[in-house]
């Protein structure tokens, strides 16, 4: 085992004990990293769209009468992150092919291997599903220093990426997952409908698909502005215009040919059932608060549409992130709008919510305020 000596025995870090109920902890233990485990200090953790709904309660994360709640508490919450190596258990330098001051992150899924999906090739959807940040025996990033377990997939990312940058690879990575979930095609007209980080970086990785049109949705004007920067070639507001009649007119009143639906609002996705044209593809790609009600008639008898799911990060999401970063040609600055010391953790989960001055919000172990 080898461990930076500068490293303490305890950190601090963000601590969900329920819902709106979390906590900075001065305390947290450091520990050091066993057989092929790697301890990182965390420099950039995102606040997901799902950790705010986890915080302000929605039933997927807590429970309902249909589910159990996945939250188990305490836990240190945030699945977005990035760090520096600082130690490395027995044999993890070569099982995951990272050094000591590399710059890293895991894949947010730690997969056990054996369950029925891991055994498929889809290691997103494990059974056990243990996300960081959400179960016990995967402490997340927000906090000062955490363990990357032995079965993690780890990756290392170019220092030339900073970490205010590093900390959108998981994002990123869903975006292009949520992507090839559409199967685009040279000649498709392309609806991303939702523009925060995730839709932002739908947009970009849509765009290297290089689809006929891509059509970028959102109620907010700056964020179609950055969607812009991204690669949209048109953008709609549904405040100010009737979106499925525009796409309809862009399209010789056919309808999109893919519909990638990453707002969670339950009007993009009648929306989007709407503007997709018959056997056309819809993907959905959100958290929702609550319950979404729509017609089903539209989607078999009227248009066999072609409807798919996506979770997580796919296959190659987080090496297609990677490169895309690496390439410096995001408008990050743009997309990763706000930095936070842990102390402000619950505002930033606010600004989030709110969704009005902010795209993504990033919590930064390294920042403290003078009065902290």
């Amino acid at each position: 085992m080898s461990t930076d000596s500068s490293t303490p025995d305890q950190c601090r870090g963000i601590v969900t004990h329920g819902v709106r109920d979390y906590r900075l902890d001065n305390q947290l233990p450091v520990r050091l990293p066993q057989a092929h485990e790697v301890l990182v200090r965390v420099t950039g953790c995102g606040i997901c769209a799902g950790d705010a709904k986890c915080w302000a309660g929605a039933p997927m994360f807590w429970g309902d009468e249909h589910r159990k709640a996945y939250v188990q508490t305490p836990v240190v919450p945030g699945h977005e992150f990035c760090g520096q190596v600082v130690g490395l258990g027995k044999g993890a330098e070569a099982k995951h092919g990272v050094q000591i001051g590399d710059q890293v992150t895991s894949e947010q899924v730690v997969a056990c291997g054996t369950c029925l999906y891991c055994q498929k090739g889809l290691r997103w959807l494990c059974d056990p599903h243990d996300i960081y940040g959400f179960h016990r025996n995967v402490p997340g990033g927000m906090q000062e220093y955490m363990t990357f377990p032995a079965h993690a997939i780890i990756h290392k990312i170019p220092k030339s990426v900073p970490p205010e940058a590093a900390c959108y690879v998981e994002p990123l990575s869903c975006s292009f997952h949520g992507v090839e979930r559409g199967r685009i095609e040279h000649n498709d007209t392309v609806v991303i409908a939702g523009c925060g980080p995730i839709g932002l970086g739908m947009v970009a990785a849509a765009k290297i698909k290089r689809p006929a049109r891509l059509i970028a949705v959102d109620c907010n004007d700056a964020r179609l502005d950055v969607a812009r920067e991204c690669g949209a070639d048109a953008v709609l507001n549904p405040m100010k215009e009737n979106v499925v009649q525009k796409i309809r007119e862009m399209t010789s009143n056919y309808g999109c040919d893919v519909y990638i639906e990453a707002s969670g609002s339950p009007k993009s996705v009648e929306q989007g059932l709407f503007a997709t044209r018959k056997a056309g593809r819809f993907v959905e790609f959100s958290v929702f608060s609550g319950p979404t009600t729509v017609d089903w008639t539209i989607i078999g008898d009227t248009k066999e549409l072609d409807i798919y799911g996506a979770h997580c990060s796919g296959d190659t999401g987080y090496i297609d992130a990677i490169s895309l970063l690496a390439s410096g040609t995001l408008p990050i600055d743009r997309i990763v709008t706000h930095h936070l010391p842990l102390g402000e953790t619950v505002e930033g989960i606010n600004m989030v919510l709110k969704g009005v001055q902010s795209v993504k919000v990033a919590i930064d172990p390294t920042l403290r305020r003078e009065e902290e």
